[in-house]
C-alpha cells in the first residue's frame, strides 16, 4: 500500500476537484464515494472501483480487487480531502456508469424526475425506487447530479444497484413508445385521477422539482395525472416523500420479500 503525506500530491488534489465539480467528474470518468458500508456494497455488485484511500491503520476488505490502487494517508489529509466534514476511514474513487438510456426498457415501472435539483431528495429518491423494487430513475434535464457525493450518500449504496439514466424529454418518449410504457405524471389537471385507483405497476411516472412541480413539456407528453389524497390544509408533499408514495404504489404486489 502507498502512503501519501502531502496535500499537494496529484491524487489529493484529483479526488478534492472530483468531489467539488461537476464537469471534472465527468470529463475524467470517476466518482468519489465514501464510507466502509459504501465500500462493501461497491464490491458486493460490481462497482468498478479504481483508488482506494484510507486513514493509516485501517485495513481494506479481503475482497479488494487487486488491480485497485490503495493508499494510506494521515487522519489529517483524510479529513481535509473527504466530502464530509466526519470522513469515515475510507473513500474510494469508482468508474461513473454510463448515462445514456438503453434502446428499450426491459421492465415496467420506473420514476422520471423533472429538474429535481435538491442532491439530497434525489438520492432519497433512488434508494427508495430500490427499495420499492422499481426499474430504474430517468432524469430530464435540470435534476442535480446524480454522482455528486450528497447524492451518492444519500442513496446508501442504491447506485450500485439500481441504474439511472439521463436525456432529453424527447429521448424519453421515444423511449417509452419504444417500450410500451405510458407516462403519467403528478400534478393537477381536467383528467388527474386519484392514485389508489390507478394501476402503475407499468408505467413511468413523473415527479417534479421542488419548486415548479412538473413542467408544461413534461405535461403535455404525459397520458394521465395522478394525485395524491391528502388533508385540505396541506398544499403539497416534499418531493422525495411524493415520490415515495408513487413507489409504493407502483409496487403494490410485487415486491419479492420483506426485509426488516
Amino acid at each position: 500500500m502507498e502512503t501519501i503525506t502531502s496535500r499537494t500530491n496529484p491524487l489529493i488534489t484529483h479526488i478534492r476537484k472530483l468531489a467539488a465539480d461537476r464537469k471534472y467528474r465527468y470529463a475524467s470518468g470517476q466518482m468519489v464515494c465514501e464510507g466502509p458500508k459504501m465500500l462493501e456494497e461497491a464490491l458486493r455488485w460490481g462497482a468498478k472501483l479504481e483508488v482506494l484511500v484510507c486513514a493509516q491503520g485501517y485495513a481494506p476488505p479481503a475482497s479488494l480487487p487487486g488491480s485497485v490502487r490503495q493508499v494510506a494517508v494521515p487522519p489529517d489529509l483524510l479529513r481535509s480531502v473527504a466530502p464530509t466534514q466526519t470522513p469515515q476511514k475510507v473513500l474510494f474513487l469508482c468508474a461513473l456508469p454510463a448515462l445514456a438510456a438503453p434502446e428499450t426498457l426491459p421492465g415496467s415501472r420506473y420514476l422520471v424526475l423533472d429538474g429535481l435539483q435538491d442532491p439530497g431528495n434525489l438520492g432519497t429518491l433512488w434508494r427508495t425506487a430500490d427499495a420499492f423494487g422499481a426499474d430504474g430513475l430517468f432524469l430530464l434535464p435540470g435534476c442535480a447530479d446524480p454522482y455528486s457525493p450528497k447524492t451518492l450518500r444519500a442513496t446508501m449504496g442504491a447506485c450500485f444497484r439500481l441504474p439511472v439514466w439521463a436525456g432529453e424529454l424527447e429521448t424519453l418518449a421515444s423511449l417509452l413508445a419504444r417500450s410500451n410504457l405510458p407516462l403519467y405524471a403528478t400534478a393537477l389537471r381536467a383528467d388527474t385521477r386519484d392514485i389508489r385507483a390507478m394501476d402503475l405497476t407499468r408505467a413511468a411516472v413523473v415527479i417534479g422539482s421542488e419548486g415548479r412541480g412538473v413542467s408544461q413539456q413534461v405535461l403535455d407528453q404525459s397520458e394521465k395525472t395522478i394525485k395524491i389524497p391528502m388533508t385540505a390544509r396541506c398544499e403539497s408533499l416534499n418531493a422525495a416523500a411524493a415520490g415515495a408514495v408513487v413507489l409504493w404504489q407502483m409496487c403494490q404486489g410485487t415486491l419479492p420479500g420483506e426485509h426488516q
